[in-house]
């Protein structure tokens, strides 16, 4: 299925937003990231809803975006100190009403920051009844106290609704050319015949995740300085490196400049789906998993009932299914994809087998001094 066709992005936008202030409309204003959600999701969900409901979609490029949005909602208003102050203390002037969005979608891995800086406030999930269906992990990805670290006892912040990994990405037609055995796990990053030509993600918890990894470590260790095999693994590892980088990773594959990269599956789909000699794996000792979550932001007032119906209908089997297949990654609600539904190059990245999601982590916040320390190891090793 063509993409441009399916999903919410530039050509969808103008149908899928809904603008105007016609009375006594409840709306729902949502922003997501491009491309996260087909466009025919959202219309079954508007035509499920009252006639004086709307829903409003906005869309955004990348995560940090809408954190600095998120950041940028709750700063002070410079018009508290300027000559018109005063308006501000008119009833029709509240901070509620200057954030325009009621629910937008976050990757995990800004989930504590945003807790922290208190930008995002706990989504009520008590009448969701769709919450029961989602596996224990994901529960525990959300439940987190108010430094955002996980916790069984905190608060619930987000809604997960699809999630991706971190693959290996390698120049197929190269290793048939030269009679390599193709990529199958992380320790085939270490390939002696590979030297200069991989490129690594500019990532500290990444990169040394993925060493974790092929040591059979978490991505989330605490005591590096324990890991004697570490750095040694590390020091080899960068003289097969020809650069860091986090966005232009494809283009040197294509180019023959590098055989392989390490890179974020939703990040290499274009590419994928046109050259047909780069082939995708989900390493077989585990890898880095991330979550797209909706989250609601700190000073707006919670459309519970709206809320928990845009959820619960995002959380059932059969619209799940339709977000997996359709925007090419997996949903955090089980459920079954035949082989035939996926395309031949990504059925090794989307048809992943239980035993290697068992060895997989979500990159998750550690305290500030082990955080260093991965960043200190990174600069290390690339020096």
């Amino acid at each position: 299925m063509n993409r441009r066709s399916f999903l919410i992005g530039t050509g969808a936008l103008s149908s899928q937003l809904l603008i105007g202030c016609s009375d006594n409309k409840t709306r729902l204003t949502i922003e997501l990231l491009r491309d996260s959600l087909p466009a025919q999701v959202v219309d079954q969900f508007r035509r499920s809803l009252k006639s004086n409901t709307e829903i409003n979609i906005a869309l955004f490029e990348q995560f940090e975006d809408v954190f600095k949005k998120l950041e940028a909602w709750q700063k002070p208003s410079q018009e508290n100190n300027g000559l018109f102050g005063w308006v501000r203390r008119l009833p029709f002037g509240s901070d509620k009403e200057k954030i325009p969005t009621d629910l937008l979608s976050l990757g995990d891995y800004w989930l504590r920051g945003a807790i922290e800086k208190k930008l995002i406030q706990p989504i009520d999930v008590s009448k969701v009844q769709q919450w029961s269906a989602l596996p224990k992990r994901w529960k525990e990805l959300v439940t987190r106290n108010d430094k955002g670290f996980l916790d069984p006892q905190g608060k619930i912040w987000g809604a997960p609704y699809r999630w991706g990994n971190t693959v290996i990405i390698y120049r197929r037609d190269k290793f048939k050319e030269n009679k390599w055995a193709p990529m199958q796990d992380w320790a085939d990053l270490w390939r002696p015949e590979l030297r200069n030509r991989i490129s690594l993600l500019n990532h500290p918890r990444e990169v040394i995740g993925l060493v974790l990894k092929k040591l059979d470590k978490s991505y989330n260790e605490t005591n590096l300085a324990s890991i004697t095999e570490l750095e040694p693994e590390l020091k080899k590892l960068n003289q097969q490196v020809k650069f860091y980088g986090s966005t232009q990773y494809i283009e040197p594959l294509l180019l023959s400049d590098t055989l392989v990269a390490v890179g974020w599956l939703q990040d290499i789909l274009p590419a994928i789906a046109r050259y047909p000699d780069l082939a995708v794996i989900v390493p077989q000792s585990g890898t880095a998993q991330s979550a797209d979550v909706w989250v609601s932001p700190s000073g707006r007032p919670l459309k519970q009932e709206l809320l928990t119906e845009w959820i619960n209908f995002l959380w059932q089997e059969k619209t799940a299914r339709q977000i997996a297949i359709r925007t090419k990654t997996h949903s955090p609600i089980p459920v079954k994809i035949e082989r035939a539904e996926i395309q031949g190059p990504l059925r090794n990245s989307l048809l992943v087998s239980q035993n290697i999601l068992d060895k997989s982590d979500f990159i998750l916040p550690l305290p500030v001094e082990v955080e260093n320390e991965y960043i200190s190891l990174f600069e290390k090793m690339k020096s």
